[in-house]
């Protein structure tokens, strides 16, 4: 083992430590990475900044353009209702049409925004048939990630794993290449959720209101302002109502109004009837401190049912994948005074948090309970840091649009498909399309584009380059042939394969295909056999985040809506993994042979 060896491997034992502990976004961490391979010599700057032209990230950068368009037009969410709609109130159907909507959309478009553009239809649909979001949500996730598998852009590891084995001289994948494996998983995966795992998944937010699915009632209390109440002719701002309690104050109800919130320029009134969430203890409190007098709540009085009175509006958020909040609190980005709503609970890793909200580090996957005026509410829908988890309004889509970005689309995938430009030229161009056509504004287009994911890229890909001239990668290569050899080609996918389904758990799926694609095409090449059978197994795998909600950003996005907790993913993954792990077993070697 040389010097060089030793630096790299460890430079790659700290980056998974990294990549594993969360302390740093997996973005910084490939720049680091980066940082350390220039500065002791592993690669050269040309090598190292290398990345940032490399086609995989331009192809990748282009796809979340052309998913933005798709998005802003229109067309992602009319596919999206329109096979919803024939799910019926069937829930073996409804699912089924879920996953496929899901799989062939994330074919064609990020995986992420996939999710993204469904999920606020499924929240709304799930109401209507009356079945939990937790019976949806997962299936949805997971079929995303396996029909990224069924083109050359599905996916980011595909596109990557192209990118590598042209470097290291292997013929390309063609664009439907991945087809014939990306439509068995696929079909694996919805065989086994209607089968087996449906049975798995929790109901949860079964409840009839969403109030009553965060647990909300034992923290509504009315007040009424007695008349000789410090808080008369004051706001809520001058006396710390809020600050020094740690009380949200809904509404307020005044004779027969309409019920409002008071901002500095609506003092409060002595009568005036307080809607208030907080502990009961701090409740308590405040009422001693200011003179307010409890409203006993009569038989034909609900509290929950005046949340969604005249024009409140009481609706679930989650944080978009664009968000920019993540570690924020909503004191941090103050909230109630940037969008006049309350939010009156936080689902957290799988817990209702109705209390010291202010303080709460806001997290992507988390679930929001807002309320307030239904206009304000509307107006979260052109914010790009959240998603509001009912049906989606089109109205706000470019929809005269439509025509054109589909037009484009279906130009660009025959002309990739016909092999007369590469796939990132074409998509470049297609992008730059939708742009010129009005499609998408040309910020908007900036905005789409995941930057945290093209740095990663970026930055990780020196690292396979160092991995490759120092010889790492066949030295790991050799000791994975030592260790497995003696079971043939098939035994060695094998072993890859189960070796980049736990490494995609803990550490990116860019990060997983970028170290172990390298490794894959050595070992093929010391086996005397094709290396296009051991990348597929290296890419299948690294779709197959079943069992953690880190593991991928989808899963993620949907833990919040759906209620879930840790515990469900593996639960409802392992049976998918090992039934995946046998189908690549069987018959990768038939489709691609050794």
């Amino acid at each position: 083992m040389t010097a060089d060896n030793i630096l790299v491997l460890v430079i790659l034992a700290a980056a998974l430590t990294l990549f594993v502990s969360e302390k740093l976004r997996v973005d910084v961490v490939a720049m680091l990475v980066l940082a350390a391979l220039v500065t002791t010599g592993l690669v050269t700057p040309e090598e190292a900044f290398a990345g940032f032209s490399s086609p995989a990230v331009i192809t990748v950068g282009a796809v979340f353009v052309i998913s933005g368009a798709l998005y802003q037009t229109g067309v992602a969410d009319t596919i999206g209702q329109s096979m919803l709609k024939l799910g019926g109130t069937n829930p073996i159907r409804l699912t089924i049409i879920i996953m496929v909507t899901s799989g062939v959309m994330s074919a064609v478009m990020n995986n992420i925004g996939a999710v993204a553009i469904l999920l606020p239809a499924i929240i709304a649909v799930s109401e209507k048939v009356e079945t939990p979001p937790s019976k949806l949500l997962i299936p949805l996730a997971f079929a995303a990630l396996l029909g990224g598998n069924m083109t050359l852009i599905g996916t980011p590891p595909n596109i990557l794993a192209n990118d590598i084995l042209v470097s290291y001289g292997g013929e390309p994948f063609n664009f439907f290449d991945f087809l014939p494996t990306g439509i068995m998983v696929l079909v694996a995966g919805i065989l086994y959720m209607i089968a087996v795992g449906r049975h798995l998944l929790p109901a949860r937010y079964s409840a009839n209101t969403p109030s009553q699915a965060y647990r909300l009632r034992p923290y509504l209390t009315e007040v009424r302002v007695a008349g000789d109440s410090s808080m008369v002719d004051k706001n809520l701002a001058e006396v710390e109502f809020n600050n020094k309690y740690d009380l949200n104050v809904i509404h307020i109800l005044r004779g027969d109004d309409p019920p409002f919130f008071p901002g500095t320029d609506r003092p409060i009134k002595a009568e005036d009837i307080l809607l208030i969430e907080g502990r009961p203890e701090d409740i308590l409190n405040a009422s001693a401190t200011y003179n307010l007098v409890r409203v006993p709540q009569s038989a034909t009085h609900d509290i929950e049912e005046e949340l969604e009175s005249g024009s409140q509006r009481l609706v679930e958020i989650t944080l978009s994948p664009r968000a920019d909040l993540v570690g924020k609190t909503l004191r941090d980005i103050d909230f109630r005074a940037r969008f006049d709503l309350t939010v009156m609970a936080i689902r957290h890793e799988g817990q209702s948090i109705v209390s010291r909200l202010s303080d709460v580090p806001l997290s992507f996957g988390d679930a929001l309970l807002v309320q307030g005026d239904a206009e304000r509410v509307e107006q979260l829908h052109m914010d790009a840091n959240f998603l509001i988890l009912d049906t989606p309004v089109l109205k706000t889509r470019r929809l005269s649009k439509a025509p054109m970005t589909v037009a484009i689309l279906l130009a660009a995938l025959i002309v990739i498909i016909v092999g007369w430009l590469s796939p990132a030229a074409v998509l470049v161009i297609a992008a730059l399309l939708m742009v010129l056509s009005g499609a998408l504004r040309v910020d908007e287009a900036y905005e789409a584009i995941d930057w945290r994911s093209i740095f990663l890229i970026a930055g990780i890909l020196p690292l396979g380059i160092a991995m490759e001239t120092s010889g790492t990668a066949v030295l790991i290569a050799d000791q994975i042939v030592n260790l497995l050899g003696y079971l043939g080609p098939r035994g060695v996918m094998i072993g890859i394969f189960i070796l980049t389904a736990l490494l995609t758990e803990v550490i990116s799926n860019v990060a997983a295909t970028v170290l172990l694609v390298p490794i894959a095409i050595d070992i093929a090449f010391g086996l005397n056999v094709s290396p296009k059978t051991f990348v597929m197994a290296v890419v299948l795998a690294a779709s197959t985040s079943f069992l953690m909600p880190i593991g991928h950003q989808v899963n993620v996005l949907i833990f919040g809506p759906g209620g879930y907790r840790f515990s469900d993913y593996p639960r409802v993954g392992i049976g998918l993994n090992l039934i995946i792990l046998l189908l690549v077993a069987l018959f990768l070697p038939l489709i691609w042979p050794f």
